[in-house]
């Protein structure tokens, strides 16, 4: 099954107990930040708790990202050294602004596999766009390097670019949003949304995520464990949903067995992106620990 991001959790670099906690929530990727949650001068022993964790503590079943400061600047290149030459996380590129800045960040994590005996290429990157010339740019720079695996909009610092604020129908983040989003799905790799900032305020982080959901979006960065559950719920598929794929999927299957090419449910057509969709559905019930087995039978009877 293809790795699931619903929902990416930042852990700040500086905050030890959360740093040993992390593993034990339901996020699909643990990001351990770096950057904005950790003043200048917590930066070096931030550096050093998360070096810790990638080598001494277990996060059983989790994508493990870090978020490193810009490494152009000393310490961002020293926290891209520490990182990769672990050979356990991801590297997250803050505020991508060009595709020169995803090429020199690829130079600077082949250079420190080289030196560490890793495997050229084993390192992903992801890169998270923040502005408005990031936004424009965001076609190329998801081009930039196969290592990257998606790209994120920080809403934050892209609407303070934009002169404006975030608003609960999130209008000024549309146009952002759908570039990211289709840049993406260009370059075929994951999309991931921006922060809700209000952790009380349960029922607006389920419509903004189910407006996300809607867009196309694989996922949500989140700033508290208690919002996990609620991302989650939003991305399990309804049980008749489930049902519809298991049928396409089956429909599939009994073609395969005639031998036929042409492929048909309910009298309706099955083709290429009715199947992909299918396969993204089971795909997350089975991440919601929805049982498929019975259903299947079921399924294949109707």
């Amino acid at each position: 099954m293809k790795q699931l991001r619903r929902t990416m959790l930042y852990v700040p670099g500086n905050n030890a107990g959360m740093i040993q906690d992390a593993g034990i929530y339901k996020a699909d990727s643990l990001m351990f930040d770096l950057e904005d949650s950790v003043s200048v001068y917590e930066k070096d022993s931030a550096r050093f708790l998360v070096f810790q964790a990638l080598t001494s503590l277990a996060y059983p079943g989790k994508e493990l990202v870090v978020r490193i400061n810009d490494p152009h600047t000393e310490i961002g290149r020293e926290d891209l050294e520490a990182v990769v030459c672990t050979g356990k996380a991801v590297i997250r590129l803050p505020k991508t602004e060009t595709p020169q800045d995803v090429i020199d960040c690829e130079s600077m994590i082949e250079a420190v596999e080289k030196k560490a005996d890793l495997p050229i290429g084993s390192t992903g990157m992801m890169a998270a766009i923040e502005s408005a010339s990031g936004v424009i740019n965001a076609k190329e720079i998801a081009l930039a390097s196969r290592r990257l695996t998606g790209i994120a909009i920080g809403a934050e610092d892209y609407v303070t670019d934009l002169r404006t604020s975030r608003s609960p129908e999130g209008i000024e983040l549309l146009f952002g949003r759908s570039m990211v989003l289709l840049a993406a799905r260009n370059a075929g790799i994951d999309a991931i949304d921006t922060v809700f900032s209000d952790a009380n305020d349960e029922e607006g982080l389920r419509r903004e995520t189910a407006l996300i959901k809607q867009l196309g979006f694989d996922g949500k960065s989140i700033i508290n464990p208690r919002q996990i559950k609620i991302v989650h719920e939003v991305f399990t598929p309804t049980e008749k949903e489930i049902q519809h794929a298991l049928a396409v999927l089956e429909a599939i299957r009994e073609a395969g067995k005639r031998g036929s090419g042409v492929i048909s449910l309910n009298g309706k057509m099955v083709d290429k992106p009715i199947a992909a969709r299918a396969g993204r559905v089971l795909d997350l019930a089975k991440a919601a620990g929805i049982a498929l087995e019975e259903r299947e039978g079921e399924a294949g009877s109707k």
